[in-house]
């Protein structure tokens, strides 16, 4: 174990760890001397994020939408490496941006399945094993849209917007046990998402119109993410808990 970093010593899981933001938060808690965990449904994506330090990443195939995989990656950590001090919830989905009365009851369903009730299913295994350790960090991936909804995706935003106000409820109730409990709300990322989330092609037209509405001009690069990701589970921020912050080069101005 790295002796050395702003994560030394820690235990971290991170959820989605196989791609994306994900991927950034897991390398960079590499790089910063924790073990990580990285929990993906995908085995190629998250084998090959935990290959990038071997010595500090494993791989766990886990559907975040089931509880019974949040039982088990809990245990498989506390196994593998003695303890666990965070969890950052990045994994998520959505459906591709449309108008709202043609969302159907399963794309409904899956968005709040996978955004929101795996929220629920880390609270319940992941708060009672850090309360047992003397507290620990918890990290919710939200978005802008929970804070700064639009048309077309709102019953994405909509779950995320769950995400952020359960956020500052178990940070409440848990702060007595040490538990920090926050979430981050990013603005989209990647020109692959692009489509999906602002519901016109990827375009150079449609590009700077919609970076127009961005102050800094640009996307989110995903270790914007995961620098912060580290901030918040490093002991920098022990007295940080119940907070939102806008990763979103301001877009929800």
């Amino acid at each position: 174990m790295s002796s050395k970093g702003r994560l030394a010593g820690k235990v971290a899981i991170v959820t989605g760890g196989g791609s994306g933001f994900g991927e950034a938060i897991s390398k960079r808690y590499a790089e910063e001397g924790a073990q990580v965990i990285v929990a993906d449904l995908n085995p190629e994506g998250g084998a090959r994020v935990a290959s990038y330090k071997p010595e500090n990443m494993h791989f766990v195939k886990m559907n975040v939408a089931v509880e019974a995989d949040w039982k088990s990656v809990v245990e498989t950590t506390v196994q593998k490496f003695g303890r666990l001090d965070i969890c950052v919830n990045n994994a998520g989905t959505s459906y591709r941006n449309k108008p709202t009365l043609e969302v159907t009851e399963d794309e409904f369903d899956r968005v709040f399945s996978v955004n929101t009730k795996s929220i629920f299913f880390s609270g319940r295994h992941v708060i009672p094993q850090l309360v047992t350790q003397g507290g620990g960090s918890i990290i919710n991936v939200a978005s802008i849209g929970a804070t700064r909804p639009r048309p077309g995706l709102v019953w994405y935003n909509a779950s995320k917007a769950a995400v952020t106000n359960a956020t500052k409820g178990l940070a409440a109730e848990f702060g007595e046990k040490q538990v920090r409990i926050n979430s981050i709300c990013p603005l989209l990322s990647g020109t692959g998402l692009f489509e999906t989330f602002v519901g016109v092609p990827p375009t150079e037209e449609n590009f700077k119109k919609f970076l127009g509405n961005v102050p800094l001009g640009r996307l989110t690069d995903p270790n914007d993410i995961g620098n912060y990701c580290v901030f918040l589970g490093s002991d920098e921020a022990k007295f940080i808990t119940g907070t939102c912050l806008e990763i979103d080069g301001g877009r929800g101005i």
